[in-house]
């Protein structure tokens, strides 16, 4: 029949054909999208102060991601720790976080400004408490510290909630027993070695760059925070439940321990964002940390227990769509 048709009718046909082919084409382009959407624009990540191990691990997750979402523009913004962290993610000023297990519970706890928004991504690594003081002290013991200048981290730090949350456990009361000194872990080490300080608590990865680095040109040591002290810590209940006991190995700062463990507690870091962050970016994001723990990790080391089998749980957070789905695509 075709043959039998015109050179200008086969002509007309052949046209018709293509265009409808081409609009059969845009339909399916439209109704079954190729791959998967690409995360794009930018967001901020609040992170900590210059020397603590949210700033290192933060400028080097921001390295990974540039790699795996190019059309993501990551903006750091350095903070006092967790609790200003948290803030900032849940009022909007910043879109992810790193934040203590314990400095979310309180956030809830307190039912402040934003909680109900904030979701979890993944449990990161742990923060280690090291309760730093002179090698010379007499210091032994937590409760030794009585009518000393202290270190207690920042007022937005999760530095300074355990810090208070220690020292009620050894029976000090923080405003009235000790000389609670307000600073961060940028400025702690220095008011230690000239004198200023008694003693500083520390929240952090391990090694933290800071105290290491302090080792490395003056004689420190850690005081322990033993079983029983963690006990009671468990016994107020609330967000305490979030500490457990741990011991910091021998060889986290060598110059300070004497080839020695020392008991502390810990308490896991969580990456946070809120429900209303794109399902995709979310995804990506915890894709990107995941995959990057080994790249990062050569340089961070608390980067390298960043783990895939507890990642998932970001307790006291829900774990974001976003995330979940990442964790479902992966599973064996």
């Amino acid at each position: 029949m075709f043959a039998s048709l015109s050179r200008a009718a086969r002509r007309r046909v052949l046209a018709g054909a293509a265009a409808l082919l081409a609009v059969c084409g845009v339909l399916v382009w439209w109704l079954v999208p190729l791959g998967t959407p690409v995360p794009s624009g930018s967001v901020t990540f609040s992170t900590g102060v210059p020397t603590g191990v949210y700033q290192q691990y933060g400028k080097l997750l921001k390295q990974a991601l540039a790699q795996d979402l190019p059309e993501v523009s990551i903006e750091l913004t350095r903070s006092e720790g967790s609790q200003q962290n948290l803030a900032r993610v849940a009022s909007g000023k910043a879109d992810f976080t790193i934040a203590t297990a314990d400095a979310v519970a309180q956030y809830q706890r307190e039912r402040r400004p934003g909680f109900e928004r904030l979701r979890g991504c993944a449990r990161l690594y742990d923060d280690y408490v090291q309760l730093v003081v002179r090698k010379g002290s007499t210091l032994r013991r937590v409760r030794d510290l009585r009518g000393l200048k202290v270190g207690v981290g920042q007022d937005g730090s999760g530095v300074r909630l355990i810090a208070d949350r220690v020292l009620a456990a050894a029976g000090l009361t923080p405003v009235r027993d000790v000389e609670a000194v307000s600073a961060g872990i940028d400025t702690m080490p220095e008011l230690l070695e000239r004198g200023e300080l008694d003693a500083f608590f520390w929240s952090g990865g391990l090694p933290t760059l800071a105290v290491q680095t302090l080792s490395e040109r003056f004689e420190i040591r850690l005081l322990p925070l033993d079983a029983p002290l963690v006990d009671r810590l468990h016994d107020v209940g609330g967000s305490t439940r979030h500490y457990r006991s741990a011991v910091i190995p021998a060889d986290a700062y060598a110059k300070a321990q004497d080839g020695r463990p020392i008991e502390t507690l810990a308490v896991a870091n969580l990456l946070v964002t809120t429900v209303e962050a794109d399902a995709d970016l979310v995804e990506g994001f915890t894709r990107t940390v995941i995959r990057s723990r080994d790249r990062i990790g050569s340089q961070v080391h608390p980067a390298q227990l960043v783990d895939l089998r507890t990642a998932v749980y970001t307790e006291p957070l829900p774990l974001h769509e976003g995330a979940r789905r990442y964790y479902r695509s992966v599973k064996p």
